[in-house]
């Protein structure tokens, strides 16, 4: 069932998602080669300590995974995609890392992820973010009162296509409030008018996970968590906690 959030439990969400955003940045300020993604990690649960919130993420176990996820943030490097579980690798020059966080506040979640070159980056690598960064937006500017589900799967797909990109196959977005995920499942891929009408109080989180070797399949690590591109190509994800308003989508992961 598809839950509609009133103004106030919108507004608690607003400030989960500011604690997200806080611990993105912070994450992304601490990652330099030679910082391990334990300390990352720590770094993102000092900023859920600071700010008396809970980690939607640790002891998370969901029906496909073996064990449930050990840290607060997931980590994922190169070409890992998404899911990745912090440990004691240190960043090395020309790393791309993508970091997804939530954090919950009086019982509402925020969820939100961001793809970035640790030091040195190559052209190719930028333009993947980019790209990924677009299909985010242009999912977001289609969350309104109007639309359908599918615009915004359609949004975000055709960016990725265009771009020769792969998307990774049965993963995507998803509904968001009183627990991480809730329905509706938001596909990064789509068809235009078709699919639930967005209401006002929706809350989703859009979520573009863009291969760059243009291949949809994916490998799973023997940690039952870290998802790999097939080829061994890079890959990028970018996410946002989203609510429907009479006015338009407005980003609750936002600082």
């Amino acid at each position: 069932m598809v839950e509609l959030k009133t103004n106030g439990e919108l507004a608690v969400m607003r400030e989960a998602g500011r604690v997200v955003a806080q611990g993105l940045a912070a994450v992304r300020e601490r990652a330099a080669v030679g910082v391990s993604l334990r300390e990352l990690d720590e770094v993102a649960a000092d900023v859920l300590a600071t700010a008396g919130a809970k980690s939607p993420f640790q002891h998370y176990h969901p029906h496909f995974a073996p064990v449930p996820f050990p840290a607060v943030i997931c980590l994922s490097v190169n070409d890992a995609v998404v899911h990745g579980i912090p440990n004691d690798y240190r960043l090395r020059d020309g790393d791309l890392l993508s970091a997804d966080f939530g954090a919950g506040v009086d019982g509402f979640y925020g969820d939100a992820a961001v793809s970035f070159v640790v030091g040195t980056a190559r052209p190719e690598d930028l333009t993947l973010i980019e790209r990924t960064e677009a299909a985010l937006a242009a999912g977001i500017a289609a969350t309104r009162v109007g639309n359908r589900l599918g615009d915004v799967s359609h949004a975000i797909g055709v960016i990725g296509r265009e771009a020769g990109y792969g998307i990774l196959e049965g993963y995507g977005g998803h509904g968001i409030g009183r627990s991480m995920h809730e329905a509706p499942s938001v596909p990064n891929e789509g068809r235009r008018g078709r699919g639930m009408p967005l209401r006002v109080g929706l809350a989703i989180a859009i979520e573009p996970m863009f291969l760059a070797g243009g291949r949809d399949p994916f490998t799973t690590d023997a940690d039952g968590w870290t998802l790999r591109t097939t080829d061994g190509s890079r890959a990028a994800h970018a996410e946002h906690t989203v609510a429907v308003t009479p006015d338009g989508p407005v980003i609750m992961t936002a600082l």
